[in-house]
C-alpha cells in the first residue's frame, strides 16, 4: 500500500506544501498565504485557510483523495509551534506529525537533511546548527528589542541613527538620510522616526528600507559600508556560536545562509571571508527551501532516509 508524506513551510508572507511519496519524490505542491499567527478569531480563520488551501493544492496536483492519511507530516512556522498543533490535528488525518519552528525546516532543507548550520537574515536573524549526532544548537533570534542584529529591521535602525545624528549636526553627513526621506515621503528624520512608531508601518515594512543601505554603501557611502560591515560581522559571530556549540574546530561545516540581508553581495562576502578565513568552514547557498525540509523530516520521523526528487523551486 501506497504511503504518502506531507511538509508545510508557513511563514509570514506565505505558505507552501509539498507532497511527497516513500521514494522521496515531490508528488504535488502548493501554496497558501501567510499563517504566523492563529491567536484571535480573524487570525485563526486566515490559518487555517492558507494551510488547508495550500495542502489541498498540493494533494490536488498529486491525484489524492480528500480523506488522504499521510504516514507522517511536519509543520514548521515562524513564530514557533505552540498555539498550532491542535488545529493541525483537527485538519487533517495525520498517523505521526511533528509541528515545530521555521529554523528546523530552513536547516533541513538548506543542507538536504545532513548536519550543518543555517544563518537566517531577514527582518530578524538566528543561526541555528544540527550535528551528526542530532544536536540542535542556535545562536541569536532574540527579537528586534534585545537582538536580530544583522537582520533587515536592525539595518534600517542603524539607517536611521546615522540620519538623525547628522540631521542635529553630531554626525558625519551621510546619503542615508536623503534616500530614507525619499522612500519614505516625510520632511526629516524625526518625523521618520515618529511614523516608525505608529502602525503604518510594521517592522517587515521597516526592514525592507534596508537595501538602501545597501545601495548607499554601492555608492560609495562609507557610514552605509561601516553599518554593512558590522552587521556581516554580527551574523558571522552568531554562527561561529553555533559552530562552537555544535561542531569540532577540525571538523568540516557547511554553512548556508538565507533571507533577505544576504542579496546584498557585499554584505555576504564579508560574511563568506570571516566564516572561511580559519579553514574548516564553506560558506553555500542551500540546496533546497524550507518546504523540502519540513518533508524531508516528515520522512525523518518515519525512520525512511531518502534523496528527494522533483523538488520545485521555492519562492
Amino acid at each position: 500500500m501506497a504511503t504518502f508524506f506531507l511538509g508545510v513551510d508557513g511563514g509570514q508572507s506565505s505558505t507552501t506544501a509539498l507532497i511527497g511519496d516513500e521514494t522521496g519524490r515531490v508528488l504535488g505542491s502548493g501554496r497558501g498565504g501567510p499563517c504566523n499567527h492563529v491567536t484571535a478569531g480573524e487570525a485563526r480563520a486566515k490559518f487555517m485557510s492558507a494551510i488547508g488551501g495550500c495542502v489541498a493544492q498540493a494533494r490536488e496536483a498529486a491525484g489524492l483523495p480528500e480523506d488522504i492519511e499521510f504516514e507522517t507530516a511536519c509543520l514548521g512556522f515562524s513564530g514557533g509551534p505552540a498555539d498550532k498543533d491542535a488545529l493541525i490535528a483537527e485538519m487533517f488525518r495525520i498517523r505521526k506529525r511533528t509541528v515545530t519552528h521555521d529554523a528546523l525546516i530552513a536547516l533541513s532543507g538548506a543542507h538536504a537533511g545532513a548536519p550543518g548550520i543555517i544563518t537566517i537574515a531577514g527582518t530578524g536573524s538566528i543561526s541555528f546548527g544540527r550535528n551528526a549526532a542530532g544536536k540542535f544548537v542556535r545562536a541569536g533570534g532574540w527579537g528586534y528589542v534585545y537582538g536580530d542584529e544583522g537582520g533587515g529591521f536592525d539595518l534600517t535602525r542603524q539607517a536611521l541613527r546615522a540620519a538623525l545624528r547628522m540631521e542635529e549636526g553630531w554626525g558625519p553627513p551621510t546619503p542615508l538620510r536623503a534616500m530614507l526621506l525619499e522612500a519614505t515621503g516625510v520632511a526629516g528624520a524625526n518625523e521618520l522616526l515618529h511614523k516608525f512608531y505608529t502602525p503604518e508601518f510594521p517592522r517587515p515594512r521597516i526592514a525592507a528600507l534596508s537595501q538602501l543601505v545597501a545601495k548607499a554603501a554601492d555608492e560609495g557611502d562609507e557610514i552605509a559600508a561601516d553599518i554593512l560591515r558590522e552587521a556581516a560581522q554580527q551574523l558571522a559571530g552568531i554562527t561561529l556560536a553555533t559552530r562552537m556549540q555544535a561542531f569540532t574546530q577540525q571538523e568540516q561545516v557547511a554553512v548556508a545562509y538565507i533571507g533577505g540581508v544576504f542579496k546584498c553581495e557585499r554584505l555576504l562576502e564579508e560574511f563568506r571571508s570571516r566564516l572561511e578565513r580559519g579553514g574548516h568552514t564553506v560558506v553555500q547557498p542551500p540546496v533546497y527551501g524550507p518546504a523540502a525540509g519540513a518533508l524531508l523530516e516528515a520522512y525523518r520521523t518515519a525512520g525512511i532516509t531518502v534523496a528527494l526528487s522533483d523538488v520545485p523551486a521555492e519562492k
